[in-house]
């Protein structure tokens, strides 16, 4: 394995959960001390997609594929210049790494961005871990040269505020509008807004491939600055944090949208925030889906698409109301994962269509949005 010629590399560390538990392991990325929000991810690919998507603000992130690495690091699957996670946590780390499009090694690029992580460490006990206890506050200490004092560890991480009533939408929201990729205005591309909850690069790379014009704005313009680009439709976009906490800021936004029947599409935390525009009500998650092999159910048309997500939180079934069907639910545990207005052109997917990574199922859906802007 890769992983056991690179350890004497790595520094000593330990992950400490809230419950107590104490995980001895070996250091990688950055030198420190880091609490987050212990999830795991069952992709198999995609790790440098999945670390620099800005959903994961917060959240310390570990992956139940045991070797990562092996593929390097490369210019083109980062989702966001800047990474937000708290932390990374793998079973065995490849300094050796083999693509034609790597440029590094992944610990290179962890360090190099500041991201602190651990390995060498039982991921699959862990996982079964979050998995029948829930999303656990975790500790990670990457540079342990002393004796810890646990009690006082385990005190700072179960004290940890966490992610719910946590706006971290402010926190990775750009500061001013812009164009993506500076595309000209033409007759030929349609005007859309984004509004930027913590977007993901490849849903934008699709809208332009889809025909669209992109203007992404910081989440917090109101109706009036958004309305002065002249949109035709606006894309509430993925982020990270509590859907109702950022609501409070959003949704007077949303609703004045959705009262001029502006055409919406919603992924991730933006399917979440126009769930509670619509009324309806959203909850915390037991540990949430992470991953690219997830079942969906079209209910419009009884196909199964395997979908790519990553959320901890969900819209309450039991709030909807009348005017809004379930469009799509997950075949693990029956939870939303697609709303539509039954009338007006509001929809929205609680996974992620763009599928980066992930299988390539649901990308018709910047389709249905095309079509409901033209017609």
């Amino acid at each position: 394995m890769f992983f056991k010629s690179n350890i004497s590399n790595f520094s000593k560390a330990a992950l400490i959960l809230e419950n107590g538990d104490i995980f001895p392991c070996l250091g990688i990325g950055s030198k420190g001390q880091v609490t987050g929000e212990l999830c795991f991810n069952t992709a198999m690919t995609g790790y440098q997609e999945a670390i620099s998507d800005p959903s994961y603000a917060s959240q310390i992130l570990m992956f139940t594929f045991p070797h990562i690495g092996i593929t390097g690091v490369n210019n083109e699957d980062i989702e966001n210049k800047k990474i937000f996670l708290h932390g990374v946590i793998f079973k065995e780390l490849s300094n050796h790494y083999s693509n034609w499009r790597s440029l590094k090694s992944l610990n290179k690029w962890l360090i190099q961005n500041n991201v602190i992580g651990v390995t060498s460490l039982n991921t699959r006990n862990l996982t079964i871990k979050v998995r029948d206890q829930g999303a656990l506050k975790a500790t990670i200490i990457n540079g342990v040269k002393k004796k810890l004092n646990i009690k006082s560890l385990v005190k700072k991480t179960a004290d940890w505020s966490g992610i719910n009533d946590n706006d971290l939408a402010k926190v990775v929201s750009c500061k001013k509008p812009y164009v993506y990729k500076n595309i000209t205005k033409s007759k030929n591309r349609i005007e859309i807004v984004a509004i930027d909850f913590g977007c993901k690069k490849n849903i934008l790379d699709l809208f332009l491939k889809s025909n669209f014009r992109v203007t992404v704005v910081p989440y917090t313009y109101n109706y009036d600055q958004i309305m002065k680009f002249k949109p035709r439709g606006v894309f509430l976009s993925n982020g990270p944090g509590d859907p109702f906490a950022t609501s409070r800021l959003v949704l007077h936004t949303i609703n004045e949208l959705i009262k001029n029947n502006m055409p919406l599409f919603g992924i991730c935390l933006g399917h979440q925030i126009l769930g509670l525009a619509l009324g309806a009500n959203t909850i915390k998650m037991h540990h949430g889906h992470h991953g690219v092999n997830q079942p969906v159910k079209n209910l419009n048309n009884n196909k199964i698409e395997i979908t790519s997500q990553n959320h901890g939180f969900m819209i309450d079934p039991k709030t909807l109301m009348q005017d809004i069907k379930v469009s799509h639910i997950s075949l693990f545990d029956k939870t939303i994962q697609g709303i539509e207005h039954v009338s007006k052109p509001f929809f929205s997917v609680q996974y992620h269509p763009e599928s980066s990574p992930g299988p390539h199922d649901s990308r018709y859906l910047f389709n249905k949005f095309k079509k409901n802007i033209c017609t």
